[in-house]
């Protein structure tokens, strides 16, 4: 791995960590611009796939910035991209807490958190987005994602059945 791209994989998910408001998929947008658009470690289906790999995938659904990393620089990427998304929010968050827990009715704690839920779901909405617009190439497929996630945000049906249902007419040929 050069220096270059130790650095640009530093900066990349070190400043994407900080941002990550709402968890890592609030970044998802960011991440696609730079690894695809700007440093070109990978292509925009290439992106869609790690995507749906890591979310399909057991455990955090941050491991596509470990995927991302090894795209761009092997072994070595993939573990200096996963530290740097996580260090930087780990050690803001701690520091954070720690004042946090003696400002329990303070005004400015109340308003902190008020302020942050709109910030995540505009970031995590945005990230659907970026996904859909990499993934979807028809306009069936575009009507099955907004069927999916009309149904996803209007009922309580669960979500094994939706993706489900979704493949099969995928599957089918239907989309």
């Amino acid at each position: 791995m050069s220096l270059l791209t130790a650095l640009r994989i530093c900066l990349l998910f070190g400043t994407a960590s900080l941002l990550s408001i709402g968890g890592g998929n609030s970044v998802v947008p960011e991440m696609q611009l730079q690894a695809v658009q700007i440093y070109h470690w990978l292509t925009a289906a290439q992106f869609a796939d790690i995507f749906a790999i890591a979310q399909a995938a057991p455990g955090p659904s941050i491991l596509i910035v470990t995927l991302i990393g090894y795209q761009a620089a092997g072994f070595a990427g993939a573990l200096l991209a996963t530290a740097a998304m996580i260090l930087p929010a780990g050690l803001l968050v701690y520091a954070f807490a720690r004042s946090w827990q003696h400002a329990t009715h303070a005004p400015w704690r109340i308003a902190f958190e008020h302020g942050l839920a709109p910030i995540a779901v505009g970031l995590v909405l945005a990230s659907g987005v970026v996904v859909a617009r990499t993934a979807d190439h028809s306009w069936s497929q575009y009507a099955l994602t907004a069927a999916a996630t009309f149904i996803f945000c209007t009922t309580k049906l669960n979500p094994l059945i939706v993706v489900a249902a979704a493949a099969a007419i995928g599957w089918a040929g239907f989309a």
